[in-house]
């Protein structure tokens, strides 16, 4: 590990026990009595588990809302920690002031982050496959690759629209699929997911070029008139699982809810379900009933789940 290397991973992890510090360590308890809690529904190893996520980012605010209704319901609490940016999640993650992120893009995407954290992290498994980075026009924009923007940055204003700064898609846009392509007349605008689907509407609603940063799966991908771009020379990355990350030691505190987590899996069917109903469909102040509907909609995940 380099000194620079070094001295990286202690500013995040700083970072990270700034944005995420909790009042006591989430799973187990500290009386020393049983560490078992019994519901009418089954029982679970731990009292409670801190769930970490980025709510501008729907997929992990889906499943962070999806399990806390099914560990609720076996009489564990859930404690939420709504963070910024991944990369203080990723380290309050792996210093033990978060005990799950629900949704993590481990593979590809936040790679580096894994790099830094990861001997001080538990992979629980893949909760979905086929997750994949892009770049994105509307569909009314007459270019199909990535290739294509190359030279044809006054269409766009010389702006690719981005997301949070400390996004694995934002790295990889900058540092591989710029320089890949040759996108040197281009800016990419660091901003934030809410802030880029605002320009993304707003371009859309006047027929303008815009070219922004996207993945899959995403609604927004079904809720507005979009295309992939093309991505011949692979800069974006292949395609990856959404993973359910752990703090150190957390299979054994929580064995129960563990196993759960890792044994469980999402069709891209069911997710659309999912992520439609609590984006779309109900929204914010609504979640718990956004949930609802997903395991009515899908009793088959809630008979998994719940038993």
């Amino acid at each position: 590990m380099t000194v620079q290397h070094r001295q990286r991973r202690t500013l995040r992890a700083a970072a990270g026990l700034a944005a995420v510090a909790l009042a006591a360590t989430a799973c187990g308890g500290d009386d020393g009595g049983d560490d078992t809690t019994a519901s009418g529904n089954g029982s679970s190893s731990c009292d409670e588990v801190t769930l970490g996520f980025i709510p501008s980012w729907t997929d992990g605010l889906s499943m962070a809302y999806l399990w806390q209704d099914v560990l609720q319901d076996k009489g564990v609490d859930v404690e939420f920690e709504e963070i910024a940016d991944a990369a203080p999640l990723y380290a309050g993650l792996a210093g033990g002031d978060v005990d799950v992120y629900p949704s993590a893009w481990s593979e590809v995407t936040h790679a580096d982050y894994m790099d830094e954290y990861g001997d001080d992290i538990e992979d629980l498994g893949a909760w979905y496959d086929g997750a994949v980075l892009t770049l994105a026009v509307p569909e009314y924009v007459d270019i199909e690759s990535i290739a294509d923007l190359a030279g044809q940055a006054d269409r766009f204003d010389g702006r690719i629209v981005g997301i949070e700064p400390g996004a694995g898609l934002t790295r990889t846009t900058k540092e591989e699929v710029m320089p890949t392509y040759g996108l040197d007349d281009y800016q990419l605008v660091e901003s934030s997911t809410t802030a880029m689907l605002a320009e993304l509407q707003a371009a859309i609603d006047n027929q303008e070029d815009i070219v922004v940063t996207l993945w899959r799966p995403f609604w927004a991908n079904s809720e507005f008139p979009v295309k992939d771009l093309a991505d011949p020379e692979g800069a974006l990355g292949s395609t990856e699982g959404l993973h359910n990350l752990a703090r150190t030691g957390f299979s054994d505190d929580c064995a129960e809810v563990a196993e759960l987590m890792g044994d469980f899996t999402l069709t891209d069917e069911q997710y659309g379900s999912l992520e439609n109903l609590v984006v779309n469909e109900y929204g914010e102040g609504q979640y718990p009933e956004a949930i609802a509907a997903f395991f009515e909609e899908n009793p088959d995940v809630e008979e998994t789940l719940k038993g």
